[in-house]
């Protein structure tokens, strides 16, 4: 937004100076009256306007619900904006209401608005929001994304949250096994050397495991990273070796089957969000095959909706693909013969979401003991290792 300069004064008469960004010399005047100011001179300042390229999630469901709030209220759209702009808490919340102003005044609908900022409005939010201007009812289209974008960052959590314990546990062993490697065990190695007593199998393995570790520790750090880029790197370039290492994704031992569920969940929560809220079948599957993070499930969606397109029925579809669970083609197909699709997304969405709850909670159950076991059987083989030469030349001194 523009920076205006500006002189104005109070009721008094007394004179204020100072510098505000707004659209134009109308919106500063509007600003400054709302402060009880009233505009005497403005001069235009180089432009401090910066293209808004994402919001935090929370920040994006914040707008939205305040947007849906005063426009269910009876709110004119660019009055909205405009309040949004000025008690906006951040600047980036300020620049993006601001810069949604300038294109709805310019001649835009609130749909093209929210498209020139694809980093933080997705292909599906704009589908729907000009769904919702077309039919009249966007406060409802408004009010259904802000429940499901909360119900995707509550997906998130639960990833974040199965994934967190375990990565700590990772780091902390990790760092107690370099410290003991390399300061603890080299300092009794030349004592238990110095015996002269046969040392025992364990023992040898540790002092061998302890010299590779400080004669090659680059190797131990270096070696993943190299392997992590060069993988990165094939699967960014080749779409064959992506499609293969989401395959395996998908089939890692209880973990697999968690992401699936959670593709699978939000395929549903969206398809029926578009479903309901009037955008065609096809062009709800278009965009529900882009949330699918995994090539496999988005590739399987692509291949059921080009079905869909030469006449064959839905759930017809997506049975002749075996990644889908007999509860979604179940409910796929009540839905059609019912009329009621949307309710039998739903259901599915519902049902995934506690089933998700409860995996994540199994899969924690078995992750957390499990390493506790493996730190354990660590430390105990090292000490073991370590004292059990030390005890035996104590007892060979008395």
């Amino acid at each position: 937004m523009p920076l205006y300069k500006y002189r104005a004064s109070t009721e008094t008469g007394q004179m204020n100076k100072g510098q505000i960004e707004a659209l134009n010399e109308f919106d500063l005047e509007a600003q400054l009256k709302n402060i009880g100011l009233l505009l005497v001179s403005a001069q235009a300042q180089k432009s401090k306007r910066r293209i808004v390229k994402s919001l935090p999630q929370r920040e994006i469901i914040d707008f939205l619900f305040q947007l849906e709030m005063l426009i269910r209220a009876g709110v004119p759209l660019l009055s909205c904006l405009s309040d949004m702009r000025d008690e906006a808490e951040t600047d980036s919340g300020r620049e993006l209401a601001g810069g949604l102003t300038e294109k709805i005044e310019a001649g835009a609908t609130f749909g093209d608005a929210i498209e020139s900022y694809p980093g933080i409005f997705s292909p599906t939010v704009v589908s729907l929001v000009r769904a919702g201007e077309a039919t009249g009812q966007l406060p409802d289209v408004l009010k259904e994304l802000v429940r499901s974008l909360k119900w995707q960052n509550e997906m998130s959590a639960q990833t974040k949250k199965m994934l967190m314990y375990p990565s700590f546990m990772i780091v902390v062993i990790s760092g107690v096994v370099f410290f003991l490697m390399i300061y603890l065990v080299p300092q009794l190695i030349g004592f238990m050397t110095s015996t002269g007593k046969p040392l025992p199998l364990q023992t040898k393995l540790l002092i061998a495991l302890s010299g590779f570790i400080i004669n090659y520790w680059w190797v131990i750090l270096v070696v993943p990273t190299v392997l992590i880029g060069v993988v990165s790197t094939l699967a960014a370039s080749s779409p064959k070796v992506l499609f293969q290492l989401h395959r395996l994704q998908l089939e890692l031992p209880y973990v697999g089957e968690l992401i699936k569920k959670m593709i699978l969940a939000r395929f549903a929560d969206t398809f029926a969000l578009m479903y309901r809220t009037g955008v065609p079948m096809i062009e709800g599957l278009v965009y529900c095959q882009d949330v699918s993070s995994n090539l496999v499930i988005k590739q399987a969606i692509i291949r059921a909706r080009e079905r869909v397109m030469t006449g064959t029925a839905l759930s017809e579809s997506f049975a002749q693909e075996r990644l889908f669970p007999s509860l979604v083609l179940r409910m796929l197909k009540v839905g059609e013969s019912t009329g009621g699709l949307d309710t039998a997304l739903n259901n599915i969405s519902y049902y995934y979401s506690r089933d998700i709850d409860e995996s994540v909670g199994k899969v924690q159950a078995m992750i957390e003991p499990a390493l506790t076991v493996a730190m354990g059987l660590i430390l105990g083989w090292i000490m073991v290792a370590v004292l059990g030469p030390i005890y035996d030349t104590i007892s060979t001194m008395k």
